[in-house]
């Protein structure tokens, strides 16, 4: 048996309903922390930090693996690098930085930056393809791109971490 309280309409509504004062659905609803695109924005769910992560893996080993074939010495980085003219001091240099933005891209705090580092290197492959070895630039203008998808998701991250350095 519900007993209705007819001094109160709150509680009479609420015993006609089943529910607790306080407890209502409209209660409910404005205890519920609400979300504001900014903190939604820079929250990336589960499935995309994933997914970055997943990327980061994936170029940082195909760039690792063209820095450690430019140290290497392989005959087919050795005759580029002579087409491109400077000199192969230019690809140990090359190949020293991918190395180096392909292990950033594996540490969680550098990665942001890492992915910025190789953004510019992989700026200047897309140039010299284009202009200076007269051939395609698709392949490094498509890890130009997830360089940039990388760095966007980091940015975050990027910003403490510069914001840490420039403190000290």
């Amino acid at each position: 048996m519900v007993e209705i309280n007819s001094d109160n309409p709150a509680h009479s509504a609420n015993a006609i309903t089943g529910t607790r004062p306080g407890h209502d659905k409209e209660s409910r609803m404005s205890t519920i922390p609400k979300n504001n695109s900014e903190t939604v924005a820079h929250t990336p769910g589960r499935a995309s930090s994933i997914g970055v992560w997943i990327l980061q893996v994936v170029l940082a080993a195909i760039i690792a693996g063209g820095g450690i074939s430019k140290l290497a010495g392989d005959p087919v980085m050795v005759d580029m690098f002579a087409d491109i003219g400077a000199g192969q001091w230019l690809r140990y240099l090359v190949g020293a930085l991918e190395v180096a933005g392909g292990v950033g891209l594996l540490i969680p705090a550098l990665a942001g930056l890492a992915s910025l580092g190789l953004a510019a290197l992989l700026t200047g492959a897309v140039i010299t393809d284009q202009f200076v070895l007269e051939q395609s630039p698709w392949l490094p203008l498509a890890f130009l791109v997830v360089a940039a998808v990388i760095a966007r998701a980091r940015w975050s991250r990027t910003e403490a971490v510069v914001g840490t350095l420039l403190r000290r």
